[in-house]
């Protein structure tokens, strides 16, 4: 009979070539997320350190962010999860599509 089990790994390799185990990962309380650590985060998932469920819970973040983390690291590597490069690509949304942001007031000078 063949039985299923999950295996975890024992450490991933990080954003930066470091080694990474759940000890090394930023502590669940962390509330100011640098590029660095949001990095290693989204490391640990993909080489299977730990599960998006688990990384939700221990860290309170919604899938939503963490998604974004994600697209940011596959756009433009760790400098896309600058929280300014972030705000950037927000505001040149916001500048080429501004029917994307109803809640918006656009002031129009005469």
């Amino acid at each position: 009979m063949l039985e299923y089990r999950k295996v975890r790994p024992a450490s991933v390799i990080g954003p930066l070539g470091e080694i990474l185990t759940l000890e090394s990962l930023p502590p669940g309380n962390t509330s100011r997320w640098v590029a660095r650590r949001k990095a290693e985060i989204v490391a640990a998932v993909d080489g299977g350190l730990l599960t998006i469920d688990e990384v939700l819970i221990r860290y309170r973040l919604s899938l939503e962010e963490f998604v974004s983390w994600r697209r940011a690291l596959d756009r433009a590597g760790i400098a896309g999860l600058k929280v300014s490069s972030a705000q950037h690509e927000r505001d040149l949304r916001r500048r080429y599509h501004p029917d994307e942001f109803p809640d918006q007031r656009v002031l129009h000078l005469v």
